[in-house]
């Protein structure tokens, strides 16, 4: 139990058989504290094809996947639990996650504009990749008042589906008409935002 927490290497133990007494390897603790917060990357990429801050950069970009995992476990696609039971199946259904989130990062980056993401992703490039992240003011304000530039409310990606499926399309027959009669779609008319959000997703290019 005494390295449960590694704490051990601070500290030095006497047991004896009716005794017991520890005291701390203080040059030990300040070693440790002085390196405290401070890690180290490693890449065997050569600098002349990637820089120290760009490989800083690259490894916070990590956090992109794991997002994207959770997305597709939990969150958004839910691809588990998987209840297929040869592995061309298994294989299969997992291909067609990925590819549905492939779809999903495209609109996301598409719907940047009315979502509460920040627009200006320019700046990572450019910023110290060590100093803490901060948002551009657009995001701040965006997150502020809840609204996007045209004073509609800002979305998540999971409020905007939602606000996207209230577009439907009705199947209606003319009143009175036998059941034999011909149909017709009626598709109702997008809101400005829905508009707005289906013009983005047709600027996607791949």
């Amino acid at each position: 139990m005494v390295n449960q927490y590694k704490m051990a290497k601070h500290f030095e133990l006497a047991i004896g058989d009716n005794t017991f007494t520890f005291a701390r390897k203080h040059e030990a603790i300040a070693a440790e504290a002085a390196l405290d917060g401070i890690y180290i990357i490693r890449t065997s990429v050569q600098a002349t094809r990637m820089d120290a801050a760009d490989c800083v950069r690259n490894y916070k970009a990590l956090a992109n996947v794991e997002r994207a995992f959770r997305s597709l476990k939990t969150v958004d696609l839910k691809v588990r639990p998987i209840h297929h039971r040869t592995a061309d199946r298994v294989r299969a259904h997992i291909l067609l996650c990925m590819l549905a989130y492939y779809v999903e990062f495209h609109m996301r980056e598409a719907w940047r504009e009315l979502m509460f993401a920040d627009i200006d992703q320019a700046a990572k490039a450019t910023r110290d990749p060590v100093a803490p992240a901060q948002r551009s003011p657009l995001a701040l304000d965006k997150v502020a008042s809840r609204t996007v530039d045209d004073s509609t409310p800002a979305h998540s990606f999971a409020t905007l589906m939602a606000e996207l499926g209230g577009i439907v399309r009705n199947t209606c027959r003319t009143p009175s008409a036998g059941p034999d009669a011909p149909t017709f779609d009626v598709v109702t008319t997008p809101n400005p935002t829905q508009r707005h959000a289906l013009d983005l997703i047709k600027q996607i290019r791949l």
